[in-house]
């Protein structure tokens, strides 16, 4: 029997809050699965993508990992990954330097055998050029009874799927009995024609909406495939506070509740989420509550339609995005600029995923149409007096006055909006987060490596191949 630790997203380098602790905390997670799979003598630990955060870590980070790495190596437990949506790079690969350094093996068309089992490596390959991908795989070797692809995106049948998992499994040169996925940090697992596709999800909680706690699967490998999901011993405690006002109830019942849950709060991320009527409240007076008790960091979200009292715009507390929608209109976006923007505030979308998922459909619609982002000609905006969306978020007005004609640029501010809209429970992200894929190896079925565009320090693209960043 082979036994293989399934595992992924571990997101290495997020501070997410912003706080240096919770950046210590990914780091921690994943050495805790290393640690597991130490103890258990699996037979490789196989990771699904994404082991950072963004493209470019910290020199600490990588420090960290390396020595991670190094335990597994010391164990003699092979490492073998793919490339994520978030660390793609235009040239080589952050686990090129580690497989050169012999901690690591890039999975890809050719199997890397472990025991009876060929795994195979599909990495992180944008929408837009799936379309012509070959899924062309070397053959299974002879002393394989089990074939297993490794690979990272949204695969249906699961939430937010994008790939279809059916194509990728006809056309498969190889017969795949297991898919082993990451990208989608909610763990779950479906038979899609004979073959199990699983998810394990992340190591840490890259999102307040990840409530279930952490972990990995473990794959075993007889005569069938068996998939057991084990939790990570040791990750940052998150308290969820659901409080449901009444109509003459405010901030007393809202920190009440908090105090319930205190001694619970050392060290803990608090969420407060409030819901139903009732008075309005200040979160700032809900969070010092919650630090006071010695919670890490404390966030508030607000979702009842409570009216601004401001008297220049009026903003509900739980839906800004409407006086936000309506100032957008009046800027003269396209279509295609709005589309952006609604995506941008998709509250169903994860907060990681936000980046990499509009510039899938910048990069969509300007192949369907080099002109999508032209000013819609009915809705030209006045020299004077014009607010773009970024300005718009953030309340700042000032800029009105200098402001230019609305036209592609303000799609990106919509896109780039996505990092700066945050309510309450929204996670700060990178800002070199890492939205386009491993590129530039040749675009075969097994590396999709050529699919990746830098964004940020590179020249701007051309129409055809742009990222989000040629237009921020």
């Amino acid at each position: 029997m082979t036994r293989v630790i399934h595992t992924g997203d571990t997101h290495i380098g997020y501070q997410q809050y912003n706080s240096p602790e919770r950046r210590r905390d990914f780091l921690a997670a994943f050495r805790g699965v290393v640690e597991d799979a130490v103890d258990d003598d699996v037979d490789a630990v196989i990771h699904a993508g994404d082991l950072f955060h963004d493209r470019r870590p910290g020199l600490i980070d990588l420090q960290g990992t390396i020595d991670i790495l190094r335990t597994l190596a010391d164990a003699d437990i092979p490492f073998l990954a793919v490339v994520g949506n978030h660390e793609g790079k235009r040239d080589a690969q952050w686990l090129d330097l580690f497989e050169d350094l012999g901690l690591a093996t890039r999975l890809g068309a050719d199997p890397e055998v472990i025991d009876d089992v060929a795994f195979y490596g599909l990495d992180f390959v944008p929408r837009s050029r799936r379309e012509d991908l070959e899924y062309e795989f070397d053959p299974v070797p002879d002393d394989a009874d089990h074939a297993t692809l490794v690979s990272h995106g949204l695969f249906e049948p699961f939430a937010h799927a994008d790939w279809d998992t059916e194509r990728l499994l006809t056309e498969s040169t190889v017969d795949f009995d297991a898919v082993l996925l990451g990208d989608n940090h909610a763990p779950d697992t479906a038979e899609v024609q004979d073959a199990w596709v699983t998810y394990c999800g992340s190591t840490e909680r890259a999102s307040a909406s990840e409530r279930e706690d952490r972990g990995y699967n473990l794959v075993e490998f007889e005569d069938e495939v068996a998939i057991s999901r084990r939790a990570i011993a040791e990750t940052r405690d998150f308290v969820f506070v659901d409080v449901e006002l009444e109509a003459d109830e405010g901030i007393d019942r809202v920190q009440e509740r908090v105090r319930q849950h205190d001694p619970g709060l050392e060290d803990a991320v608090v969420i407060v989420t409030i819901e139903g009527e009732g008075r309005p409240i200040t979160p700032a007076a809900v969070e010092e509550l919650a630090i006071d008790r010695g919670a890490l960091v404390a966030r508030v979200n607000d979702r009842r339609e409570l009216p601004d009292e401001d008297e220049e715009v009026s903003v509900s507390f739980a839906d800004p995005d409407a006086a936000v929608r309506e100032r957008v209109r009046d800027l003269g976006l396209s279509n295609a600029a709005l589309e952006i923007d609604e995506t941008v505030r998709n509250g169903d979308l994860a907060d990681a995923n936000v980046r990499e998922t509009v510039e899938r459909r910048v990069r969509d619609l300007l192949e369907e149409d080099d002109s999508a982002f032209e000013p819609a000609p009915e809705r030209e905006p006045s020299d004077a007096d014009v607010t773009t969306v970024a300005d718009q978020l953030s309340g700042d007005g000032d800029s009105r006055a200098d402001a230019e004609p609305a036209d592609s640029d303000a799609t990106a501010e919509a896109a780039a909006s996505s990092d700066g809209s945050a309510t309450a429970d929204d996670e700060p992200s990178s800002d070199d987060a890492a939205d386009a894929g491993p590129a530039d190896e040749g675009v075969t079925g097994a590396s999709g490596a050529d699919d990746a565009e830098e964004t940020g320090d590179e020249e701007p693209a051309d129409a055809d191949t742009a990222s989000l960043g040629d237009f921020a």
